[in-house]
């Protein structure tokens, strides 16, 4: 029983690190470069949902605050795109990264004047409450996560495979060239990938501080796991990113459990070094296929 709830909890924390690589997923394959900055638009997400959560700040009802922290970063994320991005379109993809290692920077110092540099933590509806399955207690806030998972999951897929933006996303980040022959506007869709993308980070970000306290910091770390969750499945597999992230998130708690004290928190590094050197390309690789 011990095992099972240690397994439930991996599972939680794996499906915010899966949320998170599905942003840096929906960027990669829209631009094939990689935002560094895309822990930080999480921590960003839990700042805002705090903000609208909190009763010190302007105390709307969870789902309210969580739709509103989502609508303010995905817009925030379009006009990044539109804004900034765009200036460095055609340039190597070394200037994408070393940009969004800059964004980080930036994002984490104004999180810090408007926030402070305290954990703070999200007045969630859920804390404190658990489920109860005969022996097995389960937290309140693991369940909503995974069935917040699913519920984006399945409505990402719907929108890829269903919607004529999902398609002509689709088409962009197979071909870009083609797709704009085809008279598909790429560099509108990529500042709508840009903004889904920021969508995503909000979700992950309120759920992440629905379980425990942020700092302006927190997204860096959480980042680089997501980021290897992301190359685990596959640099460009949406299904590789969301069972990255699962694998990440069951693989820490147990080698924390299991294994001597202090390599826990290495652990997801080395399966990422595993994956790579047995199957370069991620678990879930498209690559070697997207290409024409």
């Amino acid at each position: 029983m011990d095992l099972l709830q240690l397994l439930i909890s991996g599972i939680a924390n794996g499906c915010i690190y899966g949320l998170l690589a599905l942003g840096f997923v929906l960027i990669y394959k829209a631009s094939e470069a990689v935002n560094f900055a895309q822990g930080d638009m999480l921590m960003l997400g839990a700042f805002l949902g705090i903000t609208f959560i909190n009763t010190d700040y302007m105390d709307l009802p969870f789902l309210l605050g969580l739709t509103g922290a989502a609508i303010v970063l995905g817009i925030f994320g379009y006009l990044l795109d539109r804004l900034v991005l765009r200036g460095i379109f055609g340039q190597p993809q070394f200037a994408m990264v070393i940009l969004t290692i800059a964004l980080g920077f930036l994002m984490r110092f104004v999180a810090g004047v408007i926030w402070g540099h305290d954990p703070v933590s999200l007045q969630s509806p859920f804390a404190g409450r658990t489920l109860s399955f005969g022996g097995l207690v389960i937290s309140m806030i693991d369940a909503v996560i995974i069935f917040a998972t699913v519920l984006l999951t399945t409505a990402l897929y719907f929108f890829f495979a269903r919607t004529r933006l999902g398609v002509a996303m689709q088409a962009s980040s197979q071909n870009q060239m083609a797709a704009y022959y085809m008279g598909i506007p790429v560099k509108r869709i990529n500042a709508i990938v840009w903004g889904l993308s920021g969508v995503v980070a909000a979700i992950a970000g309120v759920l992440f501080a629905a379980k425990g306290a942020v700092e302006p910091s927190a997204g860096l770390i959480f980042g680089i796991k997501a980021f290897a969750a992301a190359v685990i499945g596959g640099l460009g597999s949406l299904p590789g990113a969301l069972a990255g992230g699962l694998l990440v998130g069951i693989v820490e708690p147990f080698a924390g459990r299991y294994l001597p004290s202090g390599l826990g928190p290495v652990a997801p590094y080395v399966l990422m070094l595993l994956v790579l050197i047995m199957r370069p390309g991620g678990l879930f690789a498209q690559i070697s296929q997207k290409k024409v």
